[in-house]
């Protein structure tokens, strides 16, 4: 399987977020084999820098959530982090465990100085075509852009209208929340020449009003037609059966 970030497709690229985090515990090799039997199209996994200089794919910054500890992952060494997390993988390991699907990296570092070991670990691994880059400050775009001309790029720009001033800076496709995914902005990332991803669920923990009723990662076959009418290239969802397979999706959560 030669997987491509452009294909032609009949529906959106089953992303699965963080790894498939409904179906084995998120980020880990075990919820990446899970989600490519469940029908996924890539995996998504986020990355963080520890003490010692390891990428890690962790989401939060620390783990308080994942195991109780409030150290963060930045202020622990790899070989601690992985007796508090024995499923924690590395940037390398990820590349190696998602193959042959697609890899989403969320880059959850703000400085510039950590874009030259990621490319090169991907560039050593030869998956760059099975790669997107994920950045959440357009600067860290250009930069990218600089580094690496041919790779695929994903802004995950806070301001949902800011697809012009992401192609600008280089990117290839534009990230949407749900509840910010309207006909208008849809055809304004479309206007631009960028792909479109749309995150499912709420962006936050505290939730807002105008967003389905769903944590992040969340959606229910009400949203999905939803988005469908959008035709977004790609989703990202915790269970990507819900796209790749059509399975009934979990019952919404009480008030």
């Amino acid at each position: 399987m030669i997987f491509s970030w452009s294909p032609a497709r009949d529906r959106p690229l089953a992303i699965a977020h963080r790894g498939g985090a409904l179906l084995a515990p998120e980020n880990t090799a075990q919820a990446f084999r899970a989600a490519a039997a469940a029908g996924a199209d890539a995996v998504e996994t986020d990355l963080r820098l520890t003490r010692d200089g390891a990428l890690v794919c962790v989401h939060d910054a620390d783990l308080r959530r994942l195991c109780g500890d409030p150290r963060t992952v930045a202020g622990l060494d790899l070989a601690t982090l992985r007796r508090l997390l024995p499923g924690v993988m590395t940037l390398a390991e990820a590349i190696a465990a998602s193959d042959p699907l697609g890899l989403l990296l969320d880059v959850k570092l703000p400085d510039p100085a950590v874009l030259p070991p990621i490319l090169g670990t991907v560039a050593a691994a030869g998956a760059g075509a099975r790669v997107l880059l994920g950045l959440r400050d357009l600067g860290l775009v250009t930069a990218a852009r600089a580094l690496a001309p041919d790779i695929a790029i994903l802004a995950f720009a806070a301001d949902p209208d800011s697809a012009p001033a992401a192609r600008t800076a280089g990117a290839d496709w534009f990230r949407l929340w749900q509840g910010a995914a309207t006909v208008e902005r849809s055809a304004g990332v479309r206007a631009q020449g960028l792909r479109l991803t749309i995150m499912v669920g709420q962006p936050r923990a505290e939730p807002l009003p105008e967003y389905p009723p769903f944590p992040v990662g969340v959606v229910d076959r009400d949203g999905l037609d939803r988005l469908r009418i959008l035709a977004p290239d790609a989703i990202l969802l915790d269970d990507p059966r819900l796209l790749a397979r059509g399975a009934e999706p979990p019952a919404a959560p009480p008030p």
